[in-house]
């Protein structure tokens, strides 16, 4: 008899477990699927179920409403069943101590706001049907430490991870397409950004105050945003690749770069758009370049050298402003040059290597051009897949140099270069 009312009793429990679930939360109803609209349970460790019985019939939950737990300082982890298609607007809003999020397979949209102030969260995985990140979706999540953007995302919005300061490291997959403005600004510890290869602008402060050490842009962006990179302090080289069209106002401005190249189809760059780089030593800038904007490299104390590729560009004012030692060097056959650009005497780079051949056991040839111009030899041994070594950073003192390898027998092949440093 005991062991018979033990079973009434679970068989009660679990046919009434359902139930008090639901009672958790309120939820409205619409063309037979259920929109969760606010929690009103203890907290803690919250799952949200996939169904809900409504007049005895069991609907499926498929939206986290707008504003359904913000505000909420109980919950500590929630689970989104898979049956949800999208996760509506401030949903978790200022959940101050929700450290754990799990989002079902099917959400599609993460709406804006949706986790902002979430200050307690620390790992999160947006899965492969997610494709719209919606505008500070993550804001100031600043113990964020480990994001994983899924790979069908094409969209994610202005201020997305503003602010998420554990983050070191993000991988945006090839499948977006639009990445908002500020969309990791202040992400303080984030040294790593790999970009994805369908991204076409950078926006915005994109990585405004990042620490990043270096960034590798894809062959499809076109322009850089203003201040996308502004104080960006630990990046010490950037090589801006021939897409781009449009660099903006501080992009580059006060980081840590020691060297910069700018690629052949830039045709605008704005205002200030190297502002205070004081490690800066040299540049490269592309053919296509036909002004350089105010102050673009105003108080880069540590700038020598700018090579031109291109014809002479018009210039703004204070382009090199502050910049005690520069020198701007441009290429044979272009035109427009006069004996300073900018302020800045000019000289124009013109190496060529003469009388090639084989003295007292070393490969040689002489160096010839313009007198004091900067100058590197390089060398490698397969010009299919190169890789460059530097042997000799030199100046044309007297407007010629005799260089000599002694280790070239060494080589089944060896090739030589000169470039600028």
């Amino acid at each position: 008899m005991k062991t018979l009312f033990k079973l009434v009793l679970s068989l009660v429990l679990l046919l009434t477990l359902p139930a008090a679930v639901q009672a958790q939360f309120t939820f409205t109803t619409n063309n037979g699927t259920i929109t969760i609209t606010g929690y009103i349970g203890s907290g803690g460790v919250v799952t949200i179920p996939g169904t809900i019985v409504v007049n005895g019939v069991s609907l499926p939950v498929t939206i986290i409403g707008d504003s359904a737990f913000s505000n909420n300082s109980t919950v500590t982890s929630v689970a989104i069943p898979n049956t949800v298609t999208n996760i509506g607007t401030s949903t978790f809003y200022m959940c101050i101590y929700l450290t754990s999020a799990t989002i079902g397979t099917n959400v599609t949209s993460i709406g804006s706001s949706a986790f902002d102030y979430c200050l307690s969260l620390t790992n999160v995985v947006i899965p492969n049907s997610v494709t719209n990140i919606g505008r500070s979706a993550f804001y100031s999540c600043y113990r964020l430490t480990s994001l994983t953007i899924g790979t069908n995302v094409v969209s994610i919005g202005n201020d997305a991870f503003y602010g998420c300061s554990g983050l070191s490291s993000v991988k945006i997959p090839n499948s977006v397409t639009s990445l908002g403005d500020e969309a990791f600004t202040s992400c303080l510890c984030l040294t790593d950004v790999t970009l994805g290869t369908s991204i076409t602008n950078i926006g915005f402060r994109m990585f405004e105050s990042c620490p990043l050490t270096s960034v590798t842009f894809p062959t499809n962006v076109i322009n850089i945003g203003g201040s996308a990179f502004y104080r960006c302090g630990s990046l010490s080289s950037v090589t801006i690749p021939d897409s781009v069209t449009s660099i903006g106002f501080y992009a580059f401005g006060n980081t840590g770069l020691t060297n910069a190249i700018i690629g052949n189809r830039v045709i605008s760059i704005d205002y200030n758009a190297f502002n205070g780089c004081g490690n800066l030593t040299s540049a490269i800038i592309g053919r296509s370049v036909p002004s350089l904007g105010a102050n673009m490299f105003y108080s880069c104390s540590s700038l020598k050298s700018v090579y031109f590729l291109g014809d002479a560009p018009s210039v703004g004012p204070n382009v090199f402003y502050g910049d005690p030692n520069v020198i701007v060097y441009y290429m044979p056959g272009t035109t427009n040059w006069a004996s300073t650009l900018g302020g800045a005497p000019t000289m124009l780079w013109n190496p060529q290597a003469q009388q090639v051949g084989v003295r007292t056991n070393s490969f040689g040839f002489r160096i010839i051009g313009t007198p004091n111009i900067p100058i590197v030899v390089e060398a490698c041994t397969n010009l299919t897949s190169a890789s460059w070594t530097p042997l000799q950073n030199c100046t044309l003192t007297n407007g010629a140099l005799y260089f000599s390898d002694s280790r070239w027998t060494n080589y089944p092949a060896r090739f030589y270069r000169l470039r600028s440093p």
